[in-house]
């Protein structure tokens, strides 16, 4: 078989034949489904038809608004403007906009929700029924209410301000204080460095309301203003509501100018060093800014787009390849291309050094940035490369028509806001494929050494109290050094590789029986070597494949001294590469290639589970065959896992999220429990490569013993030859295993407890859980689920709303089968820590509510229609059909029959959800563990 080489240079042939002249200055081919426009009063407008999810639609208005066009005394107020587009519109008062769309099964913060950045402010509703008589109409109308109808008044002005301080209280960390503090050189001390979109808790605190007033209107106003409408819908219906609807607004007159802030040039290099005593890991941000452009888009922009993404692949692939190597000085390192603001970009390097190794790691990637602007990338790096993106854009046009809705909307949001072109994806490919049959090496080397220019570098580490931390001089030392070594060599590809499985003898076996299922429409093969695999074609999604194996036993059948090393089995597995090749050559192998494969072991199971397009289903079995009969286990790649891993337990040190994990589980289980260790050196010390290995071999040793499904757009009589071919091959026994209930009860029932922590940023975390011994049935997992959403909506309205004690309350549920059966729910929150003692009451008196029966019909009503929607929503999607196989053949039931949903959800009643709750609470354990900041 000719080697992949041979294949690319081929595929370059084919390009170079039929090759056209370019012409850079014409306009890129706009994608003529959108329909776009522009009213009187300057607003636009973009409409899309798609019944990607058939009978819904997506409802968006992008405001050319950020926290960069706040004044001093202002900060903040575009983000609490966002906030109270939630909280009174002209037509939808009090909590009117989600009351309405909840109803119809819309969920906050999953399907309406909004953010703020520093140049546009965004709002969204999502996957709403256009099915629904006046949906449409209303959801139009809300829109309309955030373009020009917030009520803004003084209540909820005032109400919303300690959501907005709980807001930034959760957010303060190690990590956003240095995001924090890079600002100014980040944006080279320009107004971006001090706007950030939560703003001042100073101003939120005091600023008047007329202040918010004034914001609203001097800047969301028409000219700033789009709306967006992607889905099920008549374009042009759309169109005549949205001009008799968005017209009536007038137009500001003589407006503020909406000026676009520039980051300037600079000369010298800017560092910053930033450090925190919650961050104990350092890391390294190399980046040269670039610039933007916002005028109207041409080929030449689509021909610099392709080569900073080709160039940021290549350079990413060399840093891993060293990253994979024991002695690396970095955990890892990437190249990238990205948007800095409206008006910059930039182009650089992040850099995670090992501890102490700064120096060492930034040289090293550094080098590899130079060595490519000194000689440029190899043919094979190049034709790979290719290959990945014509394979990218193949498969993307290939399902053109499944595009979901947040890609459209992405793209119209960047066309709005950037001036970037809404393409015609196949028609851009005409010309990226005329691109590369021109394309030279030379080309992306002189493209690259334009990228890497003396001036506006900037240098922006994390350190580590303490450590070694690179400095601006020790950095300017390296990277003149770096630039004069003459002793810099051009990187080699010494890799020739063939095929997956080039060089192993496969004995094909035979399909022995063929089983039809007419309730679920799927067949069941059994082959020759005993394995069973049961398939249901779909094109639901066109050119999707999905397949899993699933065998019981997981951990519950392993020794207790064995589970550190479990728990890094599918780490090693990823990190080794498979068959003959390592995990950089595996990379070169599947070039242009969409085919995954990847193993788990959980506590009860062993699955592998796989994805791919159609084309490439046979790479997809290939790699399915090889885990089983020429897994690899790579002693280089383990020295990496435990150098990752340790690295990982020196930043664990200082976060106080892990602190927190760690005190729960040694609250509820101990310090010593086998079964709960917590991550520290013993448990690393106990990860051995030997045990790694037998643990895989154990567990995967036995293909006869695992289920098999297969589902997607491949045909049975695609499929059948390879499955006979790749699965039937493999070697198996009759042992057949049964998982073992090794589950670990909490030492007391009842677990109440305030843990103090030092902490920069003083907050209070709440976690309150409810456990207990409970039947499994599909019933009963829809009664826990309608009492976990209508307590989360209570907690909303409670501690959020009325109290403003906290950003938002999560709560979360689960009922098991398996290894016993029981049911549980947690809540979690932060908080002031003046409050906790009153909103823990608010919780408890919630559920007791709920207990006794005080539950809100319209509640329950809202949760129930989200369910409904939710069925109906799953079955546009490959995943459903392949729970709807794994529910009929592990669990015993069949999804798509009525009764299994769609009847148990509208049959729930209030009574039925409170005697829930009263088995559930009754003589159930708990723990109420609140985490406080340290005096």
């Amino acid at each position: 078989m000719k080697n992949l080489l041979t294949v690319f240079s081929l595929f370059l042939v084919a390009y170079t034949v039929s090759a056209q002249e370019l012409k850079l200055n014409d306009p890129l081919p706009v994608n003529q489904k959108i329909k776009k426009g522009v009213l009187k009063n300057g607003l636009t407008y973009y409409i899309y038809k798609t019944d990607v999810i058939k009978n819904v639609a997506s409802y968006y208005i992008i405001q050319n608004v950020g926290s960069i066009l706040e004044n001093d005394d202002q900060q903040g107020l575009a983000h609490f403007l966002e906030h109270m587009a939630f909280n009174g519109t002209k037509n939808f008062p009090g909590k009117g906009v989600l009351n309405t769309l909840q109803k119809h099964g819309a969920v906050f913060a999953k399907d309406i929700n909004a953010y703020t950045a520093f140049d546009e402010t965004v709002y969204n509703m999502d996957n709403i029924p256009t099915n629904v008589d006046g949906l449409i109409d209303t959801s139009l109308l809300i829109l309309h209410d955030w373009a020009d109808g917030l009520l803004l008044t003084d209540a909820e002005i005032d109400a919303e301000r300690g959501v907005i301080k709980e807001e930034w209280r959760s957010r303060q960390n190690g990590d956003m204080r240095l995001f924090k503090n890079s600002l100014p050189t980040m944006f080279n001390n320009t107004k971006y460095a001090e706007r950030m979109p939560i703003g001042l808790m100073s101003v939120i605190d005091n600023f008047k309301y007329k202040a918010l007033r004034d914001f609203y209107h001097d800047w969301y106003r028409t000219d700033l203003q789009a709306i967006a409408v992607v889905g099920d819908i008549d374009v042009e219906e759309i169109e005549q509501k949205i001009e008799k609807l968005f017209a009536k607004i007038p137009a500001i007159q003589n407006p503020i100018e909406r000026v676009v802030v520039n980051i300037p040039d600079n000369a010298a290099m800017l560092y910053n060093l930033g450090m925190d005593k919650e961050i104990t890991t350092s890391n390294i941000s190399f980046t040269i800014n670039q610039p933007k452009s916002l005028k109207d888009e041409t080929v030449a922009d689509l021909k610099e787009a392709l080569f900073n993404k080709m160039v940021s692949s290549m350079l990413s692939s060399r840093l891993k390849e060293i990253a994979q190597k024991p002695d690396a000085s970095f955990v890892s390192a990437s190249c990238s291309y990205q948007s800095l603001a409206r008006a910059k970009n930039s182009f650089g390097l992040m850099i995670y050094p090992k501890p102490n190794r700064q120096q060492q790691a930034f040289k090293t990637a550094l080098e590899e940035l130079n060595r490519a602007v000194k000689f440029g990338f190899t043919q094979a790096e190049i034709d790979r490369t290719i290959a990945v993106y014509s394979n990218y854009y193949q498969t993307k046009i290939s399902k053109i028509d499944q595009t979901p809705h947040f890609e459209i909307i992405n793209s119209i949001q960047k066309n709005y806001l950037e001036n970037e072109t809404m393409t015609d994806l196949a028609k851009e490919y005409e010309l990226v494929k005329n691109i590369f049959a021109q394309l030279a090496p030379k080309d992306l080397h002189d493209f690259l050494k334009k990228l890497y220019t003396a001036e506006n570098r900037v240098l922006d580490v994390t350190g580590v109290e303490g450590d070694n931390n690179l400095s601006r001089e020790e950095a300017l030392t390296i990277i003149n050094n770096v630039e004069k070594d003459t002793a810099l060599t051009a990187y080699t590809d010494a890799f020739v590789g063939e095929t997956l499985t080039s060089g192993i003898e496969i004995k094909e076996g035979k399909i022995v029986s063929e089983k039809n299922n007419k309730e679920i429409n799927a067949t069941t093969f059994v082959l020759s070597n005993g394995m069973v695999v049961n398939y249901k074609f779909t094109d639901i999604e066109k050119n999707n494949v999905l397949f899993e194996a699933a065998s019981f036993g997981g951990n519950s059948l392993l020794k207790d001294a064995d589970l550190p090393s479990a728990a890094m089995v599918s780490n090693l597995v990823g990190m080794s590469g498979l068959g003959d090749y390592n995990s950089t050559d595996l990379a070169k192998v599947l070039a242009g290639k969409s085919a995954k494969s990847r193993i788990s072991i959980s506590e009860l199971e062993e699955t592998i589970s796989g994805m791919s397009t159609t084309k490439d289903v046979e790479t997809m079995l290939q790699m399915l065959h090889l885990q089983f009969v020429k897994p690899r286990f790579d002693e280089d790649s383990f020295k990496v896992l435990q150098n990752n891993l340790e690295n990982s337990l020196i930043r664990r040190k200082g976060d106080i999220a892990y602190k927190m994990e760690d005190s729960v589980s040694t609250i509820l289980y101990g310090f010593d429990n086998p079964k709960k260790r917590l991550f520290d050196e013993k448990y690393l010390k106990d990860i051995s490569f030997e045990k790694i290995k037998s643990i895989y071999q154990d567990r995967f040793n036995n293909a006869a013993d695992f289920v098999f499904f297969i589902t997607g757009d491949v045909s049975k009589e695609v499929l059948k030859p390879l499955l006979e071919k790749y699965l039937a091959s493999l070697p198996t026994t009759k042992k057949k295993e049964k998982w073992q209930d090794n589950s670990v009860t909490w030492l007391n029932d009842t677990n109440k407890k305030d843990v103090f922590l030092p902490m920069e940023d003083p907050k209070a975390t709440v976690r309150i859980a409810f456990k207990n011994k409970f039947k499994y049935s599909l019933k009963n997992t829809y009664l826990l689920k309608a009492f976990q959403d209508i307590l989360e909506l209570r907690l909303m309205e409670t501690l959020r709303e009325q109290e403003g004690g906290t950003y938002g309350a999560s709560v979360y549920s689960s009922l098991s089968k398996r290894p016993k059966e029981s049911a549980s729910f947690y809540v979690y929150f932060d908080c002031n820590p003046d409050k906790v003692d009153k909103l823990v009451s608010i919780v408890h008196q919630e559920i007791d509510k709920i207990k006794n029966g005080t539950i809100d019909k319209e509640d329950l009503d809202k949760a129930l229609i989200s369910y409904l929607k939710d069925v109906k929503e799953q079955k546009e999607y490959t995943g459903y059909q392949m729970n709807l196989l794994y529910d009929y053949f592990i669990e015993g039931y069949n999804r798509d029959e009525a009764k299994n949903n769609v009847d148990l959800i509208n049959a729930i009643k209030p009574q039925d959800i409170q005697k829930f709750v009263q088995l559930m609470m009754n003589n159930s354990q708990s723990f109420e563990i609140v985490f406080k900041p340290a005096k």
